[in-house]
């Protein structure tokens, strides 16, 4: 692949809590109607769509689309759990870098419905029952909702192990809410203490309250990728580029370690960061800007070692001493994250996209980290996969 694939325009509904959400279709012709009118470019010169979403039935993407237009291109329907928009946007990099096609369009949308993650199909095997029977040997407390209890016990082995207090996990949650008082696209944005954190309903007492999980939402968000030939010719933007992008997928270790780390991806988003970090040249300490799956406050903190933006055992004071927030090291979640905006499994990896996309062209107002260059994008779906992105100002 030799092809340069540069994000020519990006779209993005607000998110919104469910039951107060348009239809699908409206959402997703909404993010992709916007995403053309940042390009620029009219939709009859898109010549493939991989459109992402999990609670819908197949071929939803044409439904969504077919409001937009009906150019007869291809569309392919894409789902792969909370990693979906990612995916999308990892296939539509693919065809432009190997030559398939020139202008590709990446779109995701989700329209949730309110409380706890459940299967849709409870007559058949589930993707989750091993990880399941594995919880249930290493965390117990079976009447809780199962992505409650992978992450708390996450959260708790990292306790464990680093002495990390629930405190810390209070604080991340409280700088998304900083973050995302900025930011009128987030569903949450009101500024919330620690100490509000931690006094919210307790999920699982000593390791979660209920401040620390992101909601279900409805939204969309798209994203435009083309060839630099491509840009050139019909005069697009060509400031954002996709540098090195990685998907991964679970190893045994998943299963076998006896971490619940592990079963959380832990081990995935270091592999796909790693292969990132190698592909560009580059190294974390070389990024400027993070946008990170932070379903749970644990998850971001678990993250920030797995992407490597500190050590492994050292999250804690990379929290306690501000180097994750505006004036730190490195900027993480400036949108507010998935904590604020809420978490439209199809559309979130598009919207982390859209998010990048601004802070590198310069145009994320309030939001804006200053000198932004290097951007890294990672988005988890348990079940599994990881994909891990860089994006660079030209």
């Amino acid at each position: 692949m030799t092809a340069q694939a540069y994000i020519a325009g990006v779209g993005m509904t607000p998110f919104k809590k469910p039951g107060d959400n348009e239809p699908y279709p409206q959402m997703a012709q909404a993010a992709v109607r916007a995403a053309l009118a940042d390009a620029g470019l009219d939709y009859s010169k898109i010549q493939q769509a991989y459109v992402g979403y999990v609670y819908a039935d197949s071929t939803a993407g044409q439904r969504a689309l077919y409001e937009v237009g009906m150019s007869g291109v291809p569309i392919v329907n894409v789902n792969n759990n909370c990693s979906t928009g990612s995916t999308a946007l990892f296939l539509a990099r693919q065809a432009v870098q190997s030559g398939a096609a020139e202008c590709v369009l990446a779109l995701g949308f989700e329209q949730m419905k309110p409380g706890p993650l459940g299967s849709a199909w409870p007559d058949r095997p589930s993707p989750f029952d091993r990880f399941n029977q594995t919880t249930d040997e290493l965390m117990g407390a079976k009447d809780l909702p199962r992505v409650l209890r992978y992450f708390a016990g996450a959260g708790r082995d990292h306790m464990a192990q680093y002495g990390t207090k629930l405190s810390t996990f209070a604080k991340i949650r409280a700088k998304a809410s900083r973050h995302a008082a900025n930011n009128p696209l987030a569903l949450f944005r009101t500024p919330l203490s620690e100490d509000d954190v931690l006094a919210s309903p307790s999920l699982l007492e000593g390791l979660m309250t209920r401040l620390m999980a992101c909601p279900p939402t409805c939204g969309a968000a798209a994203a435009i990728v083309c060839s630099e030939a491509f840009a050139e010719r019909h005069g697009l933007r060509r400031d954002v580029r996709v540098v090195a992008q990685s998907m991964t997928t679970d190893r045994p270790e998943v299963f076998e370690s006896g971490d619940m780390r592990e079963l959380v991806g832990f081990g995935m988003a270091k592999e796909a960061a790693r292969q990132v970090y190698e592909q560009a040249g580059i190294g974390p300490q070389d990024v400027d800007v993070v946008e990170l799956h932070d379903c749970f406050a644990q998850n971001e903190l678990l993250t920030y070692e797995s992407l490597g933006l500190c050590q492994e055992g050292e999250a804690e004071a990379f929290v306690c001493d501000g180097d994750n927030t505006y004036g730190g090291r490195v900027v993480t979640n400036p949108s507010g994250g998935l904590l604020s905006k809420g978490h439209p499994l199809g559309a979130t990896g598009l919207a982390q996209c859209f998010e990048l996309t601004h802070q590198l062209r310069g145009t994320a107002e309030a939001r804006q980290v200053e000198g932004a260059r290097l951007a890294l994008q990672h988005n988890l779906g348990m079940g599994g996969a990881c994909v891990v992105t860089l994006y660079e100002r030209v």
